[in-house]
């Protein structure tokens, strides 16, 4: 599989891979950050949560991704990434990260992947 390191996402033919990242602002406080995920939003449909990871690197997957994408998170957890692997053209959509503290949450701005049959 040809590997996408991509900020923005990008355009890739299906079986191809890319890795998406994200990085808490400066403002955040990374110590007091729980969980960290990756959602997406399909043309014309909700925004639903792709995968998660939490503190002691505990993860969870969406059917629509498990076993071809894979949620972590740095040393330091100030910053998450998404490696997606074997993408489909139904992968299509804007992902988003999240990063929740015990206070609030924070949202990126949102990152296109498209997938070509």
């Amino acid at each position: 599989q040809v590997q996408l390191i991509e900020p923005g996402g990008g355009l890739v033919q299906a079986g191809e891979s890319l890795r998406l990242s994200c990085a808490a602002s400066r403002r955040v406080d990374v110590d007091r950050i729980y969980s960290m995920c990756w959602y997406r939003q399909v043309p014309g449909q909700q925004r639903e949560l792709a995968a998660e990871i939490s503190r002691g690197d505990r993860t969870d997957y969406a059917d629509f991704v498990k076993g071809r994408f894979t949620i972590s998170a740095d040393s330091a957890w100030n910053t998450v990434y998404l490696q997606m692997d074997n993408l489909r053209p139904e992968d299509t959509a804007l992902y988003y990260c999240k990063i929740s503290t015990n206070m609030d949450a924070c949202w990126g701005q949102g990152t296109q992947v498209a997938v070509s049959s």
